[in-house]
């Protein structure tokens, strides 16, 4: 009895992992992401806690934002951060950010808030989002806050 309770159980949850969440459908419009994720405008400071979190965002592993010179190891591979609220729009960081191949192709930046058609994931992480959607939106509005 105990061992066929045991093996259920395994089953139980192999066939658990085996379901991945339902692909995440964004609604891109114009090379841009009109509409918040989560129908709010995220927090500007939650958003810079995620920027900073080597196990979130890690932003600043790979670009530099001047106004974060006290942080540690600023990363020199992607571009500069300073001014990108003036560079794009919202809805263009957003798209940007949850998927940004779709803008920049041949980008090494991860899709943040995508969930499918990725490659190399360690099982545990199969059909998850690096972001939640809130933690998208409050990443950029930490990013609009750099002009």
């Amino acid at each position: 009895m105990r061992r066929s309770l045991a093996a259920a159980f395994a089953l139980c949850l192999m066939a658990g992992s085996a379901y991945a969440q339902e692909p995440i459908k964004l609604d891109v419009a114009n090379d841009s992401l009109p509409k918040s994720l989560t129908g709010s405008p995220g927090n500007a400071d939650a958003g810079r806690k995620v920027f900073l979190t080597r196990t979130l965002g890690n932003c600043l592993a790979c670009h530099q934002v001047t106004s974060l010179k006290s942080e540690e190891f600023h990363g020199e591979f992607g571009p500069s951060l300073d001014g990108v609220a003036g560079r794009y729009s919202e809805a263009q960081l957003r798209l940007i950010v949850a998927d940004p191949k779709r803008i920049f192709t041949d980008t090494v930046m991860p899709a943040f808030f995508k969930n499918d058609g990725l490659s190399r994931v360690r099982p545990e992480f199969v059909g998850k989002s690096i972001l939640t959607a809130s933690q998208v939106e409050d990443v950029i509005a930490f990013l609009k806050t750099l002009n």
